[in-house]
C-alpha cells in the first residue's frame, strides 16, 4: 500500500504556491485559438498516464492523474471554452 507522505504534501504546496505566485505575476498570453484542442490534448494525454498507472496497480498515481485531467477540464469550463452545462460533471454551469 503506498501512502502519500506529510514531506511530499508540503513539497507540492510549496510547488503549487510558486506557480501560483509565478502565474499572478505575469502578463496575460492571450492566443485562444488553439486553447480547446490544447486542454483536451492535455486531458487525453492524463487519461492515458491513468490507465497506464492503473494497470501497474499504482492507484495513487493513476487517481493523481485523473484529477489532473479533470483540472484541465473544469479550467476550460470555467473560462467558457467548453460550452457545458453540466455541474455534475463540472466546477462551472
Amino acid at each position: 500500500m503506498s501512502l502519500i507522505t506529510e514531506e511530499k504534501v508540503l513539497k507540492y504546496f510549496d510547488i503549487t504556491r510558486k506557480a501560483l505566485k509565478k502565474a499572478k505575476d505575469s502578463k496575460e498570453k492571450i492566443d485562444i485559438s488553439n486553447a480547446r484542442n490544447k486542454i483536451i490534448e492535455m486531458v487525453e494525454n492524463y487519461l492515458k498516464d491513468a490507465e497506464h498507472f492503473y494497470n501497474k496497480k499504482d492507484f495513487m498515481n493513476a487517481f493523481a492523474a485523473l484529477n489532473y485531467a479533470h483540472g484541465w477540464l473544469d479550467c476550460g469550463a470555467s473560462l467558457g471554452i467548453f460550452d457545458v452545462h453540466d455541474s455534475n460533471l463540472f466546477t462551472a454551469d
